[in-house]
């Protein structure tokens, strides 16, 4: 089952940011979204993981699939690596933790607590946590901050699998992963600046 955007209008803090943004990710595929800081791929990306409502248009597809990773790590300091992986893993259902210990190197730490691991360390674990929700649609945003080169290759290698087991994964990231993907560049939906006006002068 493809995910499927359709003519969705995104806003930040109340104001139009993108407009009209359509794509489908069919499963096994994967899209990168590019575009200059500000542009709106955060909200995008919120929107679509229904973290916040849409202005217009609809995606299909979504629910209950997607597991979506932002710029916080999303782990719990007080509790160990495995903790974190199998608190996770209980929440959404899932199976095991093994594959995503291994997958991010992260076995020797596994009994570390959270709050003690460097920040590459703590978003490999972020990261790792999507691959225990055994949901299809992973749903990343700028994944590859404080990561190194090899965990850069980590994080690659992880999602690469999950699209060869028929997953689907959307991404805003400026790295080159090696990944076959479609890309989308944002800035071409920017939000008439009509609209913007007519927002703000709404209030005047």
């Amino acid at each position: 089952m493809s995910l499927t955007v359709t003519d969705l209008s995104v806003a930040r803090g109340g104001l139009p940011v993108l407009e009209g943004v359509s794509f489908t990710v069919p499963d096994g595929g994967a899209l990168i979204l590019r575009g200059p800081n500000g542009v709106g791929k955060t909200t995008l990306l919120r929107t679509i993981a229904g973290l916040q409502p849409a202005l217009a248009g609809m995606v299909t597809g979504a629910e209950d699939r997607i597991a979506y990773a932002a710029h916080s790590d999303g782990i719990k300091p007080t509790l160990s690596v495995a903790e974190n992986l199998i608190f996770w893993a209980q929440v959404f259902g899932a199976g095991g933790i093994d594959a995503a210990l291994d997958a991010y190197a992260l076995a020797p730490l596994r009994d570390r607590p959270a709050g003690a691991l460097s920040a590459g360390q703590k978003r490999r674990l972020g990261l790792s946590r999507l691959m225990v929700t055994a949901r299809p649609v992973w749903v990343f945003d700028e994944p590859t901050v404080s990561l190194d080169r090899d965990a850069v290759a980590m994080f690659a290698g992880a999602v690469r699998a999950h699209l060869k087991q028929g997953g689907a994964a959307i991404m805003a990231t400026h790295i080159e992963l090696g990944i076959e993907a479609e890309v989308l560049e944002l800035a071409p939906y920017r939000a008439a600046l009509d609209a913007v006006d007519a927002f703000e002068e709404s209030f005047l």
